[in-house]
């Protein structure tokens, strides 16, 4: 084989290698967490929790749905979830929603009022009105498990 033959293979190999180099790299990215660094961290989002639970037990529409819950295991469970469900490092280890929610009966007024109160508990907190409807997006694939439709 000639000298220009074999620097050419040479190079059409090292262009193969970084293709491909380059396209692995495509395939692990890192996790988006922008969301959750909107939120403000896990200090944050339990900040938020905090807030919501004050705004739920001045709401007559839905303190009742609370009353008798084990307010710290609330709080952990939610703040991981929203944690979790934001891109943060948190791992959610509460029950399922569907599982949670069984014997509650909630109505859409209900529902809506949660969703109202969380929008006010972000709003307390200045989290951005885009990261606010991010995590609300990402919340709402829960609803059907949370009303049993």
């Amino acid at each position: 084989m000639r000298l220009g033959t074999v620097k050419t293979h040479f190079a059409a190999l090292v262009v193969l290698v970084s293709l491909v180099l380059t396209g692995c790299q495509s395939f692990h990215r890192e996790p988006d967490n922008r969301l959750y660094l909107q939120l403000g961290e896990r200090a944050g989002i339990a900040d938020v929790v905090e807030d919501l639970l004050y705004l739920i037990v001045d709401d007559t529409r839905i303190s009742h749905q609370f009353k008798g819950i084990n307010v710290a295991q609330f709080h952990r469970n939610l703040t991981d979830q929203l944690c979790e469900l934001s891109g943060g490092p948190c791992q959610y280890s509460g029950r399922e929603m569907r599982e949670s929610h069984a014997a509650m009966g909630i109505t859409d007024t209900q529902f809506n009022a949660l969703a109202e109160n969380l929008i006010l508990a972000m709003e307390e907190n200045d989290v951005p009105t885009a990261a606010q409807n991010r995590l609300i997006k990402k919340l709402l694939p829960m609803y059907p498990d949370i009303r049993h439709l």
